[in-house]
This record gives C-alpha cells, structure tokens and sequence, in this order.
C-alpha cells in the first residue's frame, strides 16, 4: 500500500487505480500458486461437483425407487471402489477409469445415505434441503477461508483434528454402554466442528501437494467429498433432533 501511494504523487490517477489494483490482485491466494495448482484445483472441484451429482442420485436410487439399499453391501462397496481407486496409478491413460471408479464410489456413498435420509423424512422432509444448504454455505466459507489465508496457516491443525478424532472414538465407544443422549449429543456437535476443520486443512494441504507436484486431483476430490457427506450427515441429524424437540414442547 505504501507504494500505491507513492506512486500516487508521481502519477496520474488512472495508473494509481492500475498500481493498487495490481497490489490487491497479488495478495490473492491465486497469485501464490503456481499456474498448474490453479488447474489442479479447478479439476479438483469439478471432480467434486461430479460425486456429488452421483451420489445424489445414488440416494434417489435409495429412498425413492428402492432398486438399491443401503446397508452392509453399500459399505463394502465404497471401501472396495475406494482401495481399487488407490491402486490404479494416476496417468492419462487412466484417467477416465479412475474417474469412473470415482463415480461409483460417489454412488455406493450416496446410496449409503438412504437409510439417514428415511429417518430424516419420517420427522421432516424438508430438513433434507436445509441440510444440503446449511452444509453447502459451510463448505463454501471454510473454503474460502483456506483459499485466501496464509499457505500452510492451517496446517498445524492436523494434531488437532487427530486428537478430536481419538475422542470422538472413545466418546462413540463408551455411550455404546451408557445410551446417554447427552454424550450423543456432544458427539455429533463435536463432529460437526471437527469436520469444519478438516475443510480447511484438506484444502490447502491440497494446494500444498499440488505445489510439490502431487497432481492426483481424483483423490484429492476424495477428500473434500468425504468431508462434504460427513458434514451433512451430521447437520440432518442436529435439525432431526432440534425438530423432535420442538414437536414434543408443542
């Protein structure tokens, strides 16, 4: 800025606007990537746009034409898709195989969802659109905010979010023998917010791989989808349980 303004002494305003516009454009996390991370991203979120249009439909499979349930099979079959998916190298020649495995990971996911998403529309259908929004504003923030803070500020999340983790874990564990709604409670909030984190540290350690020549935007896009569901998995349950709570005071 110090410069913008002594240019502004020394010139007209027109190239004033130029020279401060240029500043402003440079402290763009765009302008601290190279060219090639810049594509890499945008192959990143296309990948991403393209599971969750899969996935999608894979919960319309589930709750409206019931072709296809959710389950153990749905399970089984997103962590097979998802080993056969990091077996096959990353190259031109595979690119279109891995992206159709990527679909059918994206698919078994969305499927997955079904038997939530029945519980949800039993309540109240239309927290299923709220949660998508609410979960879509969520993801584009924390985005955002990995994007246009300082390269690896949120990297040292990492032990954090590990440690969050581990307890979301033991709590799961334990309520397994106490039932407490309570302990229920604070696990899917806490969740919740741990997921909010690992939008930030999977973003820009994203970015970080790309830098150092990790181009693998279809397992990169693995990351964020994973994040995406989690977080709305976990924000149609807290609407659900908001929801209940309001029917029983009425």
């Amino acid at each position: 800025w110090e410069l913008c303004v002594c240019v502004c002494t020394h010139t007209h305003t027109h190239t004033h606007v130029r020279v401060c516009v240029f500043l402003i454009q440079c402290n763009s996390p765009f302008c601290l990537s190279s060219r090639s991370t810049q594509l890499h991203l945008k192959n990143v979120y296309s990948s991403l746009a393209l599971c969750m249009f899969v996935a999608a439909a894979g919960a319309y499979v589930h709750v409206i034409t019931r072709l296809f349930q959710g389950g153990l099979l749905t399970i089984m079959g997103s962590l097979a898709m998802m080993v056969w998916l990091t077996m096959t190298p990353h190259c031109p020649q595979t690119e279109k195989k891995r992206l159709a495995i990527l679909s059918g990971f994206a698919f078994f996911t969305g499927v997955g969802l079904g038997p939530t998403m029945d519980y949800i529309i039993s309540i109240n259908p239309s927290i299923i659109v709220t949660a998508f929004l609410g979960t879509s504003i969520i993801f584009v923030c924390f985005t955002l905010s990995a994007l246009y803070a300082q390269r690896r500020s949120f990297l040292f999340l990492w032990g954090t979010l590990t440690s969050g983790l581990s307890i979301l874990l033991l709590v799961s564990f334990l309520n397994m023998f106490l039932g407490s709604v309570m302990l229920f409670k604070a696990h899917i909030y806490l969740g919740l917010a741990i997921m909010c984190g690992f939008v930030l540290f999977d973003t820009q350690l994203i970015i970080e791989k790309a830098e150092m020549g990790d181009k693998d935007y279809i397992w990169h896009s693995v990351d964020l989808f994973l994040d995406f569901v989690t977080i709305f998995r976990k924000l149609m349950v807290i609407l659900a349980m908001n929801e209940k709570q309001d029917n029983k005071k009425k």
